[in-house]
């Protein structure tokens, strides 16, 4: 007799198999202090969720809308029972391996001794977390790692692998990593930032206020830290227009030696504000349609080009305003109007879709 079969017995004594496939299984159930007469059929692939109930009208009464139910309570002990548990060797291998690698490396593991969180400190003080699920024919089979990274987490694994020699890998993918990090740490420091609002680890965007509703989003190249990043100007025509020809003329003079802030400074020929020369509420300006400065997740980044108006507005916030007015126009994803403040010409692209 399977496990799934005996459990099915057991845990429902007053229900028998009639059949040698134990597909079709006859008894009783008790609802509401009565017993029943209940027959129970199951698919060839003896799986509870394709079961047929037969029953009395009385029962079937008591029971409607409560079927799924009657299956799951049946069924759920027998699963449970047949989900692979590893053998007693996982437990004391996984006991022994930890105590190499050291339990003040452990955040966390769960209550099944699948999954652990392990802490790893880069050269540079940074703390991060490898996520390890092990499988159940470990170390035979190899497990699943994933942390917050810019780049996939390739690890190599072997039967004669352990956990200590895994934390190490994890090491050396963050030592490859630091000086995009310190490239990154600078930037957050010593510029103020509008997105990400809370940077993670794998974040590779950063957009930098440069002034009043103008600013320049890079694009780190993780494997490439120091080269020249993918740059955005964003802002009113009139103030951004200046600062691509800057970018464009003094791109030459991009030296790697030096860090990715230096160098935007130089070839843009600027200063950034910082937090220790201007407050963030200055670079903070709410949408002029809606009035508040995010919208989930995205900020004012749409401005109108008069050099006397300038206010910002979210982008979907001013897509939605121009569509609803007669007078502007749509031409494939972009909607022509007026400025809702100073009702100088305005155009916005249609908002991705999520």
């Amino acid at each position: 007799m399977s496990a799934m079969e005996s459990s099915l017995v057991k845990d429902n004594p007053l229900l028998l198999p009639l059949n040698k496939e134990k597909t079709v299984y006859d008894g009783f159930i008790t609802v509401q202090e009565r017993d029943f007469r209940l027959r129970i059929l199951l698919p060839p692939d003896r799986q509870f969720k394709g079961a047929r109930l037969h029953c009395c009208w009385q029962l079937k009464h008591l029971l409607h809308g409560y079927e799924h139910i009657v299956k799951q309570e049946v069924g759920l002990k027998s699963h449970r029972e047949c989900r692979s548990i590893p053998p007693p060797q996982y437990y004391s291998q996984l006991i022994s391996e930890m105590e190499t690698l050291g339990w003040g490396k452990l955040l966390f593991i769960d209550t099944e001794f699948r999954t652990l969180r392990l802490k790893a400190e880069d050269s540079c003080g940074r703390q991060h977390v490898l996520t390890i699920k092990l499988k159940s024919k470990h170390p035979a089979e190899a497990p699943e790692c994933s942390a917050d990274l810019p780049v996939p987490l390739a690890m190599t694994w072997t039967p004669q692998n352990t956990l200590d020699q895994l934390h190490s890998q994890f090491l050396l993918v963050l030592e490859s990593l630091t000086e995009f990090w310190d490239v990154l740490d600078e930037i957050d420091s010593k510029t103020w930032i509008l997105e990400p609002e809370k940077a993670s680890r794998s974040d590779t965007m950063r957009r930098i206020a440069i002034g009043n509703n103008v600013s320049i989003k890079v694009e780190v190249d993780p494997r490439h830290p120091k080269m020249l990043p993918e740059c955005c100007l964003l802002g009113a025509e009139h103030v951004v227009t200046p600062l691509r020809n800057k970018l464009n003329a003094n791109m030459h003079l991009w030296n790697p030696d030096c860090s990715v802030l230096h160098n935007l400074r130089d070839v843009l020929e600027i200063e950034f504000p910082s937090p220790a020369t201007h407050e963030k509420s200055s670079f903070s300006v709410e949408c002029g349609i809606c009035y508040s400065y995010r919208l989930e997740a995205a900020i004012p980044d749409q401005v109108c080009n008069d050099p006397r108006c300038g206010q910002p507005f979210h982008q979907a916030c001013l897509y939605e305003w121009l569509r609803a007015l007669p007078s502007s126009r749509q031409s494939f994803n972009i909607v022509f109007g007026e400025c809702p403040y100073c009702s100088k010409p305005i155009t916005v692209k249609m908002a991705a879709q999520k």
